[in-house]
């Protein structure tokens, strides 16, 4: 399973705790992250190929990886409560996510329970 990991600053640490918890339904899965997110994720010891950072061009190389249906899971830790530049580029690719139909989860939570329930049904395929 082809996986992307993006988080804004104020997530960041979020983000590394969630992929520790769930180092176990992550093993085996293809991660991508944008620049910044990916190197958090690097110092955690997770292999992820690093695109740009999100204000940078990152949020829409994923996008494009959405449309062009190389990814199985997104996985999107907003900061809700703050302003950001590239907000265009994050609304791209919620849109494209609903378009192509490809899972995204903004929290912890939905991200575990889109995982847990993506990887059984791998298991079963």
């Amino acid at each position: 399973m082809n996986i992307a990991l993006i988080a804004h600053d104020g997530k960041k640490a979020e983000m590394v705790s969630f992929v520790l918890q769930n180092k176990d339904l992550l093993i085996g899965s293809k991660l991508f992250a944008t620049g910044t997110t990916g190197s958090h994720i690097e110092k955690a010891g997770f292999v992820v190929k690093k695109l740009l950072s999100g204000p940078k061009g990152g949020d829409a190389q994923i996008a494009a990886m959405v449309a062009q249906r190389e990814l199985q899971l997104v996985i999107f830790f907003r900061d809700p409560l703050e302003k950001h530049p590239h907000e265009p580029d994050v609304q791209m690719l919620m849109r494209l996510c609903d378009v192509h139909d490809i899972p995204l989860a903004t929290n912890p939570a939905a991200a575990r329970y889109l995982l847990k329930a993506m990887c059984a049904e791998d298991k079963k395929s």
